[in-house]
């Protein structure tokens, strides 16, 4: 095992950490032109230790972290900023390119009188992100950010316009062979409009237009001597509109994709296409909200060989709630971009009003949630359905057909204060994994659970407040039944301390137990926590990320200024 003797990096990052707590969470101001300069310090770090019961391996280093520091300069005319990332020796589950450090993200930004002008690294997202979204998402490992320029126009009233153009960032590496370009314009009609601004009505509607342009690569027929004709040049279409009134809205989006090849779809001809209606109404202790949406073959890469959650293009917004309860999380949803998916989602939230018969003194509040993901109808392999050899069509049986269930699930979440200092929330959730989909063949299974979360939390006085969870879910499926508690106690302004511990009752009896103080000063947050983690999936909007069990001291720190 090769350890470094002295984890300088580790020592730096605490360093700063004392550092930061003498300053103030205020930007530095520059001059009286309203120029400032904004930073954070994020540091995520572990040392790790072996647990053969939960199935950690070894480890080459006894120190890990992922480690980021960002400095901003903000002015009237023109910003710029740069982010140095120091992952040499990265937290586990990562993709091994993630691996390195180094300043990856630069830029230079000029603003004057509704013209914007980029050059460097940004993030940027067309409509719902069907065929454009490049973000940043830390703990899943995600920055697909764009490096070259980018024009925003705002001067005309009503109207708005992008242009970019540049290389996909993947981890260290930006493909010169990868070229992405992109426009799109919106228009906000009741701007244009002064009877439709008078009523109360917001409407919008947009179009986007992104190419990727990709060169040549040499992909053959598996058992044969063909070679692929691979498109170099990729097309994406999006059309939307969003229309609200008074407690009323409904939005409308249509994408299209040509012909896209790739590892994902693997290696098929198939267009793609990506449907979506959505309609809410909201007003005072009432909301609704209920969406559809079919996608097919959208898997949208830069680089049409890359797999896991690198490269991605675009992204496919999950119709599952984000649980936020550990046993809730236990099975999340991963949008299935490739093949493709029919999504429903419902969403329903009532509050019952003060000294009513079911509101009580303090009121209740009532949520209802459901999610409903089926797979599409394909056609057989032997007529160039899912699973055909490369260099063939693809394609559905149609477009309302809908083929196996991957996931659902349904819950009921009530809120309720009883006194002036204790308050709960109890949740019951329903849920079907298609595991066999989501993780693939061989893992998880299909797994049926019940789940019932109770939430309490009692407020001693404006210093002391003590909040408990216990959680319990039930299967045959996967590992059987698994019950979880949690213990936090919140010593305002500055304290917290949680206890917890996962325990797979019903299958192999497993303790996840973990221990943790978090503290707060001004701009500085600093976490430090030991115990176990079990394996699993993390997800965000849809994309996962599997991180390996693990065990350790843990240390997590935050500064902003």
């Amino acid at each position: 095992m090769r350890t470094p003797l002295i984890p300088a990096f580790g020592l730096t990052v605490l360093s700063a950490i004392m550092a930061g707590i003498a300053f103030d969470a205020r930007a530095i101001n520059i001059g009286d032109k309203g120029a400032a300069l904004h930073g954070s310090i994020q540091t995520d770090m572990l040392f790790p230790e072996e647990d053969a019961a939960i199935g950690t391996g070894s480890y080459d280093q006894k120190f890990l972290t992922n480690t980021y520091a960002d400095l901003n300069f903000i002015s009237r005319y023109v910003d710029a900023g740069a982010r140095l990332e120091f992952m040499k020796w990265p937290l586990p589950g990562y993709e091994p390119d993630f691996k390195g450090w180094g300043v990856p993200h630069i830029y230079a930004k000029g603003k004057f009188k509704g013209f914007e002008l980029t050059a460097g690294d940004f993030y940027e997202q067309f409509g719902s992100g069907f065929i454009l979204r490049t973000y940043e998402e830390r703990s899943l490992g995600i920055d697909n950010s764009i490096r070259g320029g980018r024009l925003k126009v705002n001067a005309l009233r009503g109207f708005r316009f992008t242009a970019l153009g540049g290389l996909q960032r993947r981890y260290w590496d930006w493909k010169k062979q990868s070229q992405v370009y992109g426009a799109d314009a919106e228009v906000s009609i009741e701007e244009l409009s002064r009877r439709l601004a008078d009523k109360g009505v917001v409407w919008t509607a947009g179009v986007s237009y992104v190419l990727k342009h990709e060169n040549e690569e040499t992909v053959v027929v598996p058992g044969t001597v063909y070679r692929l004709n691979l498109p170099e040049n990729v097309s994406a279409f999006d059309v939307r509109t969003n229309f609200s009134k008074g407690d009323f809205g409904i939005l409308g989006e249509f994408a299209w994709k040509g012909q896209d090849p790739s590892f994902d779809n693997n290696y098929t001809y198939g267009k793609g296409t990506a449907v979506m209606l959505s309609a809410s109404y909201s007003r005072s202790g009432l909301s609704a909200l209920i969406q559809a949406k079919r996608s097919e073959n959208m898997s949208f890469r830069s680089q049409r060989s890359m797999s896991g959650t690198s490269a991605f293009l675009n992204n496919m917004p999950a119709f599952a709630y984000q649980h936020t309860y550990a046993l809730a999380a236990l099975y999340p949803y991963a949008t299935q971009n490739a093949p493709g998916e029919w999504a429903f989602q419902g969403a329903f939230a009532y509050t019952f009003k003060r000294k009513t018969a079911l509101g009580g003194r303090y009121g209740t509040k009532i949520k209802v949630n459901a999610s409903y993901i089926r797979g599409l109808q394909h056609k057989p392999v032997e007529d160039g359905g899912l699973g055909s050899q490369y260099g063939t069509n693809g394609g559905t049986e149609g477009f309302f057909k809908m083929g196996e269930a991957y996931y659902h699930d349904v819950n009921l979440q009530v809120e309720k204060r009883l006194t002036r200092d204790f308050q709960f929330t109890f949740m019951y959730m329903n849920q079907m994994y298609n595991g066999d989909v989501i993780e693939g063949p061989g893992h998880a299974g299909i797994v049926k659970s019940n789940i019932f979360v109770l939430d309490a939390k009692y407020k001693f006085d404006k210093r002391f407040t003590l909040r408990g969870e216990l959680q319990y879910l039930t299967t045959r499926g996967d590992k059987k039944d698994w019950a979880y508690g949690l213990l936090e106690l919140s010593v305002a302004p500055y304290l917290m301390f949680t206890v917890s511990d996962m325990w797979n009752c019903g299958g192999d009896g497993t303790h996840y137990y973990m221990a943790g103080i978090t503290g707060n000063y001004r701009a500085n947050r600093l976490m430090l926590s030991y115990g176990r983690t079990r394996a699993g999936f993390n997800c965000s909007g849809g994309v996962c990320r599997y991180v390996p069990a693990q065990r350790g001291f843990q240390i997590a720190y935050t500064f902003n200024f």
